[in-house]
């Protein structure tokens, strides 16, 4: 039974890094000691080995021991013994690129379809989608496929922002970059604000969080979602 946290980012304003989700975290997490790290996001050219650092800092307020699968000779194997998994942000076309490149990406899935809880934040959450095709980053990386885990039915958008009415900005909006890539795509998306994430058990996905989610699907007015909202028959 798959066990995920989606979130959309790993640091709200005024708080540190995953600080908003520790609670949460604590029961995810409850079964393993020890949290797989999968660091290739690698935000602004950190090194994996600072960035697993920076995220064992956060671990150890719940007493978890941090291993970045990079450390491993055999990532394959490193993943299918996990018994918890999680994947940070930073650019995600490089970190499909990377997953691609290692051949973990099936590994990762099958881990995640059987049971290993893991917790994604936004490049990591965009990669629980079909594919990165409503990514924000730019594609400094050119992966094999845009395709990804599909552990969910339909896209993310992390970091989902509202049209400001006040901006003077004259460029896309969000919602406009979504109903571009809803012109050659059918999937639905979810564009998750800060501090919001989705939670699967099962075949069950639920917002979780204090906001609001937005909602898009193909030729229809897109619309909001509340927290506790049941999102797992949109596909």
């Amino acid at each position: 039974m798959k066990h995920l946290l989606i979130a959309s980012t790993s640091t709200v304003h005024g708080s540190g890094f995953l600080d908003y989700l520790l609670d949460v975290l604590k029961t995810h997490f409850k079964t393993t000691e020890t949290i797989l790290f999968i660091p290739f996001a690698r935000p602004g050219g950190m090194s994996y080995e600072a960035y697993t650092t920076f995220v064992q800092l956060a671990f150890s307020k719940l007493g978890k021991t941090v291993k970045g699968l990079h450390e491993f000779e055999n990532p394959q194997e490193a993943i299918k013994n996990a018994k918890g998994i999680f994947t940070g942000g930073g650019n995600t076309f490089l970190l499909v690129d990377q997953l691609y490149k290692k051949n973990v990406i099936g590994a990762l899935k099958t881990a995640i379809e059987t049971g290993t809880p893991y917790l994604g934040t936004s490049a990591g959450s965009n990669i629980c989608g079909l594919t990165i095709g409503t990514s924000n980053d730019m594609p400094i990386a050119y992966p094999k496929s845009f395709q990804t885990l599909g552990v969910v039915p339909f896209n993310i958008n992390p970091h989902y922002l509202d049209p400001d009415p006040n901006s003077t900005h004259m460029g896309e909006t969000r919602k406009t970059r979504i109903k571009e890539f809803h012109h050659f795509n059918s999937q639905p998306v979810i564009g998750l604000r800060e501090g919001s994430y989705l939670e699967v058990v099962g075949s069950k996905i639920t917002l979780k969080g204090p906001l609001s989610a937005r909602v898009f699907e193909k030729n229809k007015t897109p619309y909001e979602i509340k927290p506790e909202s049941d999102v797992s028959n949109l596909n």
